[in-house]
This record gives structure tokens, C-alpha cells and sequence, in this order.
């Protein structure tokens, strides 16, 4: 950290002012106090600022008014909002209004430093940046997740440039769309693009986690806390400290796990199942559902208060019949990744299979295409796949003509292995045998490994269709292979 950044603290209280001079001096900063809205704003105006840690209410105005200010007249300055203790909507109000993060008081002092070095990074980051003509976030670069999001269209370029924004934020994000159209790909995107890059990105299905294991699996748990705690274990939000934690299907989480989620968001802390005391974490949290999440609020499924926390930012995907133009040059680039991964030869769309592509309504959008487009390759005789190969399904008749007109139900899967190859389903137990001294946890993870191991045999060992037959994401079962030690 150079010694020559500079931050600026606006509080009007003398003691605050003085217990962040000192925390944020050691940090090897060079620190200008104010103590009013007015002498903040003629601070800033002569000379540039690293960093700016502002109190919600100033004498002569508010912190939101500072903000304000800075985002429009000097946005290269990250700024954070200092706000009373439990008060959640002020906090959330400060993220709309452009703050890169806030704290709450007492100020943590651990807290404290972890933030300013998230933003000195993002400050560094935005004076490196090339100069960008198309929106994109400073620093982007054409690779990674953010690369995979294809697609020229007016809806792809806006989702591109709001990511690219939102990136530069602390601030939750909540991105809603269909089944199948990238919402991971674009949480990956916002934490490549963001401070937290160099950071883990821990995504997690919280439809695939059992509800009885969810506390542990969030939060960790200590030797002996339950009935198979063998041993110590990290939880999500400990593996994601310092970067993204990606919460996949946020509407299935339980009632009694949504009120324990929201304290975690809210104080920054986790308890682990049996300890005695909290841990810090510092995570950025982004979260997706397919599902209509204002409308489970309304029906009290889910939580108003975690609802509004997770939804300082909402971002939406555009499913693939609102972006038409995209469809040819997204199968060709999905089969050059897949030629790629696989080591052929790219095959090209005949004739054929371009028009069956374009008169198919895509219920699972880009995620059906790519399960359409590798088992072409596969069926496929030479290196030309037709209309054949892509044995698309018959029942879901042709495109709709608009997209009030769109499939009611946007999780309809690929078409069924053929009835010659056996189903999972058909040789599954229908009750579930716990031999004596054998927990729960384990006997619920004997049935996952028998389902996985069968719907793969099923499936001749694709595990894109593996998934899908088994109503999970390709992540998911990525995750629950190596976590059974399934080859």
C-alpha cells in the first residue's frame, strides 16, 4: 500500500474522526478529516481523494448527499457510509445511491481495514483501466466467464455494461431470469470484473443442499457437534472470505435458514454448528433464482427483510427468444468450445439444422442449446450436423411469436434418454434404509451416491444430461462428484 494515498473521514463526531485517523494511518495512509457536507465537498475539490468514509447524518446535510456528489463529480473515488448499528434500510439506500460498502457503528476495526483494502484495489484498478468506447467495466478483458457471455444483441450488450458497473460495487446483487440462461456465468462475470477477482468464487445450489445440513454447510461446524461431525469443517461463507459467495436458487432456502442468513449478511459474522464463538467473514454476496422471488414474498415463502438485503442490485437475463439474433452465432462459438474440450474437428450447422434451431421456442434457453448442440456432435455422421441430429423435442411446438407468448414453464428439460437405456428413477429404492449407528447424513449421502451413480450409467457418462435428469445444475453435480469421490 503506497504511502502516498490519501482518504478522506467527514464525521462530526471528534472521537469517530480520531479513532479512524489513527486505524486508517497505520494502514500507511495520509488522512484529511471534515466534519460538515460543505467542508467535505471543498476538500475534494482541492485535491484528489483514494478513498472517502462519510457519516450518514452531517450537520449541514447527509452522507447521501455526499455520495451523490462523489459519483457524479469524482466517480474514480470509492466511498463508504458509516451507519447506525442494525439500521439495514439506511445501508441499502447507501448502495443504491453509488457507496462502494458501509459500517456499521461501533466501527469494527477488523471490518474497517478489510474495506479500505477493497477499495484501495478498486481505486487502483480504475486509474490502470484503459479507457473503454463500449461500457464495459474498467479492466475488462475479453476472457474468462465474461467472455462466455456471447452475444451482440441490444439485450446482451446492456446486460454487459450493467455488469461491468455493478462489479465496481460492494453491494449485493440479485439476478433473476429462466432456467438456462447464465445466471451463474453472470455472478462469475461481476466477481472477474470486481476487486474480489484474485479471491475465491464459491457458488452453491441451495435447492441441492438437505435441509437438516444446510447450518453446517453455510456456516461450518466444530469436532463432535452432531451425530457424523468427524471433524473440524469450513463453511461456505469461510471458503468465500475475501471474494464472491454465490448463492444459485436462493428461493429454496427454508424459513429457519433464511432469518440465520440474513444476521450472517447483516453483521458480517458466522457462528459454526458447536462453537463457541462468531468468526468474521468478509464476502460479497450475489444470489439467482428462476423463480418470481417478489411474488414468494408477498405469499410470506420468503423473508421482506432478507429480500430487500439481497436485492440492492437487481439484474436481469434475458432469455433467448428476447435476443434472436444471437442464436447463430451463439451455437457455432458453443460448438467451437465444445470441439475444443472434446478435440475434433468444429462440425458446422447444415441448412437443416439452422432452420430447425430457428423455428424452436428454447424453454431452457442457452443451457438447452448446449445440450441440443453436444448431442448433435455426437449423433452427427461427418462434420455437418442437420436437422436430425438435433433431435429436438417435438412437444414443445414453434417459437413463440412474442414472449408474452413464452412457455409458462421455463424448466423443461431435454428430450428423455431412449426407452432402451434405463432410467435412474427405475431402480432408486422408494424408502430410505438407516443401518444401526448409521447417521442420517450418511445415509442421506449412500441414496445421493446411489442416484448419481445409477443416473450416469443412464446417461453413458454425460454429465450434462446427468444433470438435467437429475434436476440439478452441471455446477451442482460437479460439486456432489468430487465430494463423493465419484470419478
Amino acid at each position: 500500500m503506497s504511502a502516498t494515498q490519501c482518504a478522506l473521514v467527514v464525521d462530526d463526531e471528534r472521537d469517530i474522526r480520531e479513532l479512524l485517523v489513527v486505524t486508517l494511518t497505520r494502514m500507511g495512509l495520509r488522512v484529511e478529516t471534515a466534519a460538515t457536507l460543505g467542508a467535505a465537498k471543498q476538500q475534494l475539490a482541492q485535491q484528489p481523494f483514494d478513498f472517502c468514509l462519510t457519516d450518514m447524518r452531517l450537520p449541514d446535510g447527509s452522507g447521501m448527499e455526499l455520495l451523490a456528489h462523489i459519483s457524479a463529480q469524482y466517480p474514480m473515488t470509492p466511498a463508504a457510509m458509516i451507519t447506525a448499528f442494525g439500521n439495514v434500510e439506511a445501508a441499502v439506500e447507501a448502495l443504491k445511491a453509488g457507496a462502494f460498502d458501509f459500517v456499521a457503528k461501533p466501527v469494527d476495526l477488523h471490518a474497517l481495514r478489510d474495506l479500505v483494502r477493497h477499495a484501495l484495489k478498486l481505486r487502483s484498478e480504475r486509474s490502470n483501466a484503459p479507457a473503454t468506447s463500449s461500457g464495459s467495466a474498467p479492466g475488462a478483458q475479453n476472457n474468462g466467464a465474461a467472455a462466455r457471455l456471447e452475444g451482440e444483441s441490444a439485450p446482451m450488450q446492456a446486460l454487459r455494461q450493467t455488469i461491468g458497473k455493478v462489479a465496481r460495487s460492494q453491494a449485493p446483487v440479485y439476478i433473476w431470469g429462466e432456467s438456462g440462461t447464465g445466471k451463474e456465468l453472470t455472478a462469475r462475470s461481476i466477481h472477474d470484473l470486481s476487486p474480489r477477482a484474485s479471491g475465491p468464487f464459491v457458488p452453491v445450489n441451495c435447492g441441492a443442499i438437505p435441509g437438516e445440513l444446510m447450518e453446517s454447510e453455510f456456516f461450518g461446524h466444530k469436532k463432535g457437534s452432531f451425530t457424523g461431525a468427524h471433524a473440524d469443517k469450513e463453511g461456505l461463507f469461510q471458503a468465500a472470505s475475501g471474494g464472491t459467495l454465490f448463492l444459485d436458487e436462493v428461493a429454496e432456502l427454508p424459513m429457519p435458514m433464511q432469518v440465520k442468513l440474513l444476521r450472517a449478511i447483516q453483521e458480517k459474522r458466522v457462528r459454526p454448528v458447536g462453537a463457541a464463538n462468531e468468526l468474521d467473514v468478509d464476502v460479497r454476496l450475489l444470489s439467482a433464482t428462476h423463480k418470481d422471488l417478489a411474488r414468494l414474498v408477498e405469499e410470506g415463502k420468503f423473508r421482506h427483510d432478507l429480500y430487500y438485503r439481497i436485492n440492492v442490485i437487481e439484474l436481469r437475463v434475458p432469455p433467448l427468444r428476447d435476443r434472436l439474433d444471437d442464436l447463430t452465432p451463439l451455437a457455432e462459438g458453443i460448438l467451437a468450445r465444445l470441439a475444443r474440450e472434446q478435440g475434433i474437428a468444429m462440425p458446422r450447422l447444415g441448412a437443416s439444422a439452422q432452420r430447425g434451431l430457428a423455428e424452436y421456442a428454447f424453454p431452457g434457453n442457452v443451457r438447452e442449446l448446449e445440450n441440443i448442440l453436444e448431442r448433435a456432435m455426437t449423433m452427427a455422421d461427418g462434420d455437418v450436423i442437420e436437422a436430425d441430429d438435433l433431435q429436438l423435442p417435438t412437444q414443445a411446438g414453434p417459437r413463440p411469436a412474442t414472449a408474452a407468448n413464452a412457455p409458462a414453464s421455463p424448466d423443461i428439460l431435454p428430450a428423455s434418454p431412449p426407452p432402451s437405456i434405463p432410467t435412474a428413477e427405475a431402480s432408486l429404492p422408494e424408502t430410505l434404509d438407516v443401518e444401526a449407528g448409521q447417521g442420517l447424513p450418511e445415509a442421506i449421502e449412500q441414496m445421493e451416491r446411489a442416484a448419481i451413480e445409477q443416473a450416469l450409467i443412464a446417461n453413458r457418462y454425460n454429465k450434462t444430461k446427468t444433470a438435467a435428469q437429475l434436476g440439478i445444475t452441471f455446477r451442482a453435480l460437479r460439486y456432489k462428484l468430487k465430494k463423493l469421490g465419484i470419478d
